[in-house]
């Protein structure tokens, strides 16, 4: 199993996005996440670098400028979504990657603290 470790500049990048209020709070993330095309796409414009913010994990041994190296993305490569940090966290949490776990938590309640979606309850029932 590939090893995961957290990238710092897409946590940042994440929390920018939600600051400057670029994101998607409802979607369809099989059908938004960005293809191999969008990615092409993208890559014809940006920079690697730029791309790699785009994804919460780097994979440890892999290259760095090929896509083999970004894992976790988040965003449709223009707008975080909600849908995909929802992803983030349950495939870091299925594959036990914690690190990027539970920065795609943390985004994901920052996300929701700031667009004003409360907790209904806390673990206790309370």
């Amino acid at each position: 199993m590939a090893k995961y470790s957290l990238n710092d500049a897409a946590v940042t990048k994440a929390r920018e996005l939600i600051d400057n209020r670029q994101y998607v709070l409802d979607s369809d993330w099989g059908e938004a996440q960005p293809n191999a095309d969008a990615q092409n796409s993208y890559l014809k414009s940006h920079s690697w670098e730029d791309y790699a913010k785009w994804h919460l994990g780097l994979t440890e041994g892999a290259t760095d400028g090929t896509k083999a190296r970004y894992a976790f993305v988040y965003g449709d490569l223009r707008r975080l979504h909600r849908t995909g940090l929802i992803a983030c966290v349950y495939r870091a949490a299925e594959w036990r990657h914690k690190d990027v776990e539970v920065a795609a938590h943390d985004l994901l309640q920052y996300l929701d603290a700031k667009t004003g979606l409360e907790p209904t309850r806390t673990i206790d029932g309370a």
